[in-house]
């Protein structure tokens, strides 16, 4: 297995680091406005089937997958031009732009949510794959690991690798002084900000943390955006309150929320009304039944088995 991707993206550096070969070729997101970075990325756009076709006639692959972004479609492009088989993953519960111009060159679309008129034999929901970190640690260890106390409901508050200004700054406004016991993942760029308003021991901070598992381990309930990560709450069972990001396009992190929310495992607050928060999470702290039960709901939803599903499809596309 081999890797493609862009030379100026996190791939870049992740993919030697866990002892894997890459190819890289030029690529960039398409802006939807008029402007000269569109020119460029057309300009890129253009240029890198060629480059996909030269990694191709190199590693002489069976199959090809798609992450899913803007890099994966040239890829799956050039594949289809080639006869190697091609597949692509969508993480959303809307098909992004990437996805639908390379879906037609394609022969499988592994889909993390069910979306409305993509059905039939090109398309399998799957759910999303997890990464191992995301497994659950025990509670009483999870909790040791990052000095919470055993005793009593724990929330856990995260926004991705920057954090997410909005949940940041409710929750150290409305937690800072005194709740329940806080693990708070606030990413980077705040985090420095928000330290210096934390005035109690149980109110933990962190920047971010390799041992994401143990955070899940840690709490009764999350509250964060509606990104990927929702599947990793899911696969450990956790109940959410999710606040989508109105800049996600399409609106997929409202529709990602809903799916669970319909599915009683999260309650959605639109980022206009994220003021109600607060409350409703003390209520769902004090609701220990509640929370059993969203808890059964989210595992009822999720997809464990997603890579393993994949994988298996790939083998038989290869083959």
């Amino acid at each position: 297995m081999t890797f493609a991707g862009s030379p100026d993206r996190i791939e870049a550096q992740l993919v030697p680091e866990a002892g894997y070969e890459l190819d890289t070729f030029r690529i960039a997101g398409l802006p939807r406005k008029p402007s000269p970075e569109l020119a460029r990325a057309l300009l890129l756009a253009g240029r890198a089937p060629r480059a996909c076709a030269r990694i191709l006639a190199a590693r002489h692959p069976d199959a090809v997958l798609g992450g899913g972004g803007y890099v994966a479609g040239p890829m799956v492009y050039s594949a289809w031009r080639r006869r190697v088989p091609a597949a692509l993953m969508e993480a959303d519960a809307h098909l992004g732009l990437a996805n639908r111009f390379a879906a037609p060159f394609a022969r499988r679309v592994f889909l993390s949510f069910p979306i409305d008129g993509r059905s039939g034999p090109k398309y399998r929901v799957t759910g999303r794959p997890i990464p191992a970190r995301s497994r659950p640690l025990p509670q009483a260890e999870a909790r040791k690991l990052f000095g919470l106390p055993q005793a009593g409901p724990v929330l856990l508050v995260f926004g991705g690798s920057l954090g997410a200004r909005i949940l940041n700054e409710l929750v150290v406004e409305a937690f800072g002084a005194a709740g329940p016991a806080i693990l708070h993942l606030s990413g980077t760029r705040d985090y420095d900000e928000l330290s210096s308003r934390i005035q109690r021991p149980d109110y933990r901070l962190y920047a971010f943390t390799e041992e994401f598992g143990a955070a899940l381990g840690a709490s009764d309930l999350v509250l964060a955006r509606a990104g990927g990560s929702v599947w990793e709450l899911a696969a450990a069972g956790k109940p959410a309150v999710l606040v989508p990001g109105l800049f996600a396009t399409g609106d997929h992190q409202t529709k990602n929320a809903r799916f669970f929310e319909r599915g009683g495992g999260a309650v959605v607050v639109p980022e206009g009304e994220v003021g109600r928060a607060p409350e409703l999470i003390r209520s769902l702290l004090d609701d220990p039944r509640r929370l059993a039960q969203m808890s059964e709901a989210m595992l009822r939803l999720a997809r464990p088995g997603a890579a393993d599903e994949i994988a298996e499809e790939l083998i038989g596309l290869a083959s």
